[in-house]
């Protein structure tokens, strides 16, 4: 069951994932509405209470009331874009980053899920680029 706020939330979300950013780990988008229900919802109920969903209502709320918005909100907001944007960036690089080894261990077969399929079993024949563009990509 979804707590009140989720859908607020996960609207700031989709609107925000498109800024873009670089982050270290990636996180999946329902751990990230989750993270950002958890982190920053009490904050939209007081800053930002009664506003549609849509168009960036409220992430232009969060912006406008940057500075009553909390630490930990501020901080799972960066966090939450910066790993969306990874993970995006892995998933729309990974034929170019594992190139290489979709030809070498993983030759003739076809369609993109097996290949796939074919580099997670072979992990420990695949480079480490192509392993971690993978695991960033939230494929493993």
């Amino acid at each position: 069951m979804l707590r009140p706020g989720v859908p607020v939330i996960a609207a700031v979300f989709i609107y925000a994932v498109s800024a873009g950013a670089v982050f270290a780990q990636t996180m999946s988008y329902a751990d990230a509405v989750t993270k950002l229900a958890d982190d920053c919802g009490a904050d939209i109920q007081k800053l930002c209470k009664g506003l549609n969903l849509g168009s960036g209502r409220i992430a232009d709320c969060l912006q406008q009331n940057a500075a009553k918005v909390s630490a930990t909100c501020k901080g799972s907001l960066t966090a939450v874009f910066q790993s969306i944007t990874q993970r995006e960036h892995a998933q729309a690089s990974y034929s170019q980053v594992c190139r290489r080894d979709m030809s070498k261990s993983c030759d003739g077969i076809k369609g993109d899920g097996f290949i796939l399929a074919c580099l997670v079993k072979k992990e420990k024949r695949v480079s480490k680029e192509c392993n971690q563009v993978i695991t960033d990509a939230g494929w493993r």
